[in-house]
């Protein structure tokens, strides 16, 4: 029984010690409920219940996007951009891979050093 008591004693502890750092590094613009500084000493004056009362009621959630709208790939138009521009680069490509194998099929009169032969 005396170990029980003695972990029980050691969670309200890590947990007090938790419930005061979040508190003190969370974000003041999601705070709910009190100022942060009242929060912060309703966790030290009443250990458990004021880290239960943080994690329940003053620490606010993050806010959700809700302004981004889902559209199927058709409609949108950053994909749809995106597509040409893919389809301009694999063009571009096919370009230059014709260009070098007409530079294969017909090598220059002179070498690379500039010199003629003969």
């Amino acid at each position: 029984m005396v170990r029980l008591w003695i972990a029980l004693g050691v969670a309200a502890v890590v947990f007090y010690i938790y419930s005061v750092a979040d508190c003190a590094l969370f974000d003041r613009s999601r705070v709910r409920g009190l100022p942060k500084p009242v929060w912060l000493l309703v966790i030290i004056l009443f250990p458990v219940i004021g880290g239960i009362l943080w994690f329940l009621i003053g620490r606010g959630r993050r806010k959700a996007n809700l302004a981004r709208r889902v559209t199927a790939p058709d409609d949108d138009p950053e994909f749809l951009g995106k597509l040409r521009m893919d389809h301009d680069q694999e063009e571009r490509i096919r370009q230059l891979e014709k260009e070098l194998s007409e530079l294969d099929d017909n090598p220059p009169d002179n070498d690379q050093t500039g010199r003629r032969d003969g």
